[in-house]
């Protein structure tokens, strides 16, 4: 029975301590916990918001801010010797003032062998126009020798066709005449029967044998025409085939003037084409004289000369840098400040070099990226590790004119910026 009964007061005494254990450790760690509980919820709180309450605020303040200005470096284009530096470290020069002159001789005298190349291409091409002239007056030389002899060949054709008139008209004289000879013929021998019969008169012989006589005289006279118009038309029809073959000729001539006249006109497209080569060089010879003269491009200060007199420099080789007295503010503004920074909102800058003295400027531009973007080495996150940095977006200022100290600022000064983010015209 002893056994049976000795469980329950067992089990009482173990549940009591339960109930008391843990009211103890809530007494014990409450405060604790109630702490990180406040602590948990402030960095969820600051990390949801805090970006948003830093962008919201009226006034951008940053101390990563610098005066800059445009800095040109002035390299030269050609190889040579300095012959003079004439300014000094740190000197105001204005646009066009001389500050490098090279050594020129060799560059003067490419000028001027340009020049008498250019004068030789102008002078072929002048001799060229007068060849064509020449040509012309040859071309036309021999259309006129072509119109001559055309000329000649019409002469010729009527001197032939005169010849041939002048025979036909002999041959049909010469029947005539022959039928005349005929009759007187047997006439006088009529009569010299008579006579010998002591029938007729010896006038009338006489008389027969002279009309014979006389008529023979034409037809002889007649066939002589007949071979003077063989001979004429003979003559003409010579002239002719002389003439139809120094037509030729003048047209065989006419044509190689007039290919040599095309000729010379390709080489004038040549020499225009020359000309303008020579031309080219010749303004290449000069520009190559003038860059060895290097000059101010615009007002500025003269940084620390690079070179001196009787230095040896080739293309590329920077003489010294020009700084512009221009100058303005570049901000760079944490990302999580941008949000209401536009163009046009008015800026406060302060020059650790003045101080006391606060500047009045105004935000011109947003740069397009963040400043890593433009560094030598863009970070690229897209491999190993990441731990998350905030980026800055450069934020460029200009000052208003103070003349007092417009001349003192120097690029490079440190700077703290505030923006009014909505204080200007550019939202």
């Amino acid at each position: 029975m002893a056994d049976s009964t000795a469980p329950p007061p067992k089990t009482e005494s173990v549940s009591k301590p339960k109930t008391g254990g843990l009211l103890n450790w809530l007494k014990r760690y409450s405060v604790p916990l109630a702490i990180l509980l406040v602590a948990a919820g402030l960095i969820f709180v600051l990390s949801r918001n805090w970006t948003t309450w830093a962008s919201d605020r009226a006034e951008q303040t940053t101390d990563d801010a610098f005066l800059r200005a445009d800095v040109t470096p002035l390299s030269t284009k050609v190889a040579g010797l300095v012959a003079s530096v004439p300014v000094a470290d740190y000197q105001t020069v204005k646009a066009g003032d001389l500050l490098v002159r090279l050594r020129d001789e060799d560059f003067r005298a490419q000028v001027e062998q340009a020049e008498a190349a250019l004068a030789a291409s102008e002078s072929g091409l002048v001799n060229n126009q007068r060849q064509k002239d020449l040509q012309d007056a040859k071309v036309r030389q021999a259309e006129t020798g072509i119109r001559a002899t055309e000329t000649e060949i019409s002469a010729a054709e009527a001197g032939i066709a005169a010849a041939n008139s002048a025979m036909a008209n002999a041959k049909s004289g010469i029947a005539g005449t022959e039928a005349d000879v005929q009759r007187t013929a047997l006439e006088r021998k009529r009569q010299e029967a008579l006579v010998a019969a002591e029938s007729g008169t010896r006038q009338r012989l006489e008389q027969a044998t002279a009309d014979e006589q006389r008529l023979r005289a034409q037809l002889a006279s007649r066939e002589s025409d007949i071979a003077s118009a063989g001979a004429l038309l003979a003559s003409r029809q010579a002239d002719l085939k002389r003439a139809k073959v120094r037509v030729e000729s003048s047209g065989d001539e006419a044509e190689a003037q007039k290919r040599q006249r095309m000729v010379l006109d390709s080489q004038e497209l040549l020499l225009h084409a020359d000309v303008s080569a020579k031309r080219a060089a010749l303004s290449l010879a000069k520009t190559n004289l003038d860059y060895t003269r290097i000059v101010a491009p615009e007002d500025g200060i003269v940084g620390e000369r690079k070179v001196r007199p009787g230095q040896l420099v080739s293309p590329g080789t920077q003489v010294l840098s020009l700084v512009q007295q221009d100058v303005w503010v570049q901000a760079n503004y944490r990302e999580t400040q941008l949000r209401h920074i536009h163009a046009g909102d008015l800026a406060e800058i302060r020059i650790d070099a003045f101080p006391g003295v606060v500047f009045k400027g105004k935000v011109a531009q947003i740069a397009p990226a963040s400043g890593s973007q433009f560094a030598l080495l863009p970070p690229d996150n897209a491999t190993g590790n990441f731990t998350k940095v905030a980026q800055r977006v450069p934020v460029k200022i200009v000052l208003d004119q103070f003349p007092k100290t417009q001349d003192r600022l120097r690029p490079g000064l440190s700077v703290v910026a505030t923006v009014r983010s909505g204080s200007g015209d550019g939202r």
